[in-house]
Formats: structure tokens, sequence, C-alpha cells
């Protein structure tokens, strides 16, 4: 009985990630962050690039857009007519910009961002799981197997089939799983994790990082009661995101230490 309860259990919450991954839509910039039909004609009709910097930069004045693109421009989408908010991607397969994407994934025919990247990690661990579960109930069959206890040639094939899969897809989800977990540690994307992000003092692969527990809570939320449950719990709106850079400005004690070191060059020794 306990064994049929556990394997509900995890089959229940592999299906309800895996639809959740599948049927959440990635989240598009907001109307904010489009450009209206004068300024889009402006910048098309202007030929020279260093203009166009300019009536980019005049848009996005108002805008909370950190990153850079590698010249030191706004990041525009030409195809969607948007300043791209920090983090937002273009996928060409969905054909829209996402916010805080990661990347296109196959397996659930999806695009991962912002909106379903906690889901898609639950997924990830509960289908780990869930092959470690089958794995280990089979093995005994498997043993038995080579002792020659299972006389029945088709469950012979049958439980060498299940256990070579289950071992398979537990490596390969492994290594999966253990990257993504590397990546929220460090608060990085997939696409952040092979083209560091581009700030105005330049390329910054920890311009994101808040450490390992506000990390955590970026992706998955302050209340941990529901760390565990495919229930949308990310913080913010996946337009603005907090960095390393703009929280050491803001510290006190910082300022305070900077204010110290100008006020010991202007005093006289007593």
């Amino acid at each position: 009985v306990a064994y049929l309860v556990i394997f509900h259990i995890l089959f229940v919450l592999f299906a309800w990630t895996y639809w959740k991954s599948i049927f959440t839509l990635p989240v598009q910039p907001g109307k904010k962050y489009h450009i209206s039909y004068a300024d889009q004609e402006r910048y098309e009709n202007e030929e020279r690039p260093e203009v166009q910097r300019q009536i980019l930069a005049e848009i996005a004045r108002k805008l909370p857009v950190y990153t850079r693109t590698g010249s030191g421009g706004i990041r525009f989408c030409d195809r969607c007519q948007l300043i791209k908010p920090d983090r937002c991607h273009h996928c060409s397969v969905c054909a829209i910009c996402v916010l805080k994407m990661d990347h296109h994934c196959p397996w659930v025919n999806n695009c991962i961002g912002f909106s379903n990247y906690k889901f898609f990690l639950l997924f990830l661990a509960y289908s780990l799981l869930y092959c470690l579960y089958i794995a280990a109930t089979v093995f005994k069959y498997f043993i038995k197997y080579w002792t020659g206890e299972l006389t029945n040639g088709r469950s012979k094939f049958h439980v060498l089939f299940l256990l070579f899969v289950a071992v398979m897809f537990f490596v390969s989800l492994m290594f999966l799983f253990g990257y993504h977990c590397w990546l929220v540690s460090r608060n990085r994307s997939t696409l952040e994790a092979f083209s560091a992000p581009v700030f105005q003092n330049g390329p910054d692969k920890n311009g994101f990082n808040l450490g390992f527990v506000k990390n955590l809570q970026q992706v998955f939320g302050e209340e941990k009661k529901l760390w565990l449950l495919p229930i949308a719990s990310s913080q913010g709106d996946g337009h603005f995101f907090p960095m390393r850079a703009l929280c050491e400005a803001q510290n006190p004690l910082l300022a305070n230490e900077e204010h110290w070191e100008d006020d010991g060059i202007d005093e006289e020794p007593h």
C-alpha cells in the first residue's frame, strides 16, 4: 500500500508540473515597452546608427532598463517593435519577446521564462524522483532475473526494458537538473550563462547575483510552503530584477564608507 501511495503522489506531482510547464504561456513585455507609431517611423526613417541609438535612449529614459547591447546601446527588438526589459529575449520559435527567457524547451514544446521557470524546475525534480522510484522498485526483480527466479520470458523483457529506461532518464535528468540548480544559485538563465548580460559598466555574469537565499526567493518566492507546489510564487513581474551593483550602491554602510573617505582627505590631522 505504501508503494502505491508514493507512486500516485509522485505521478500526480509529475503530471501537474508537466501540465503547468506546457500550458503556462510565456509572459510578454508590457505596453509601456512598446514604442509608439510615431517613434517607430522616426526610428525606421533614420539611417544614421548613432541617431537611432539616441532615439532609443530617449524612449527608454523613463523605463527601468539597465542592461545594454554589446556596443552599449539600448536593447531593441525590430520584430516586436519594443524596448527589451532586462533579461528579456526574443524567441525565434515562439516569435515573441519573453520576459526572463531561459530557453525554448522541446520537451514541453514551450518557451521557458519568468512565468513557468519554477514549474519547469519542479518538473525536472519530480521526473528525477519518479525515475528513481521506478528503478528502485524494479531493481529487486532485476536481481531475480539474474538469479534465475524469473522464468517468464516476457516478464524478463519488461523488467530489463523498464530498468534501462528509468536509469537512462534518471542519469540525463540528473545532469540537467543539477545544471539548472547551479543556475538558480547564481541567479542566471541559460542564455546568461553562455553570454553574460551587459550593463552600463560592461559585461557582468554576476550582475543579478544577490546571494544564495535571495536567488532562491527570486524563483520560488518567500513562502517556503509553496516551493514544492506548481503554484506561481516567483518574485516581481518579470520586467525588473534587483541587481548586485544597485544593491551595493544603495547600501548605507558602503555609502558612509565613501563619505568617510572623502572627509578624511579634506580634514587635517589633529
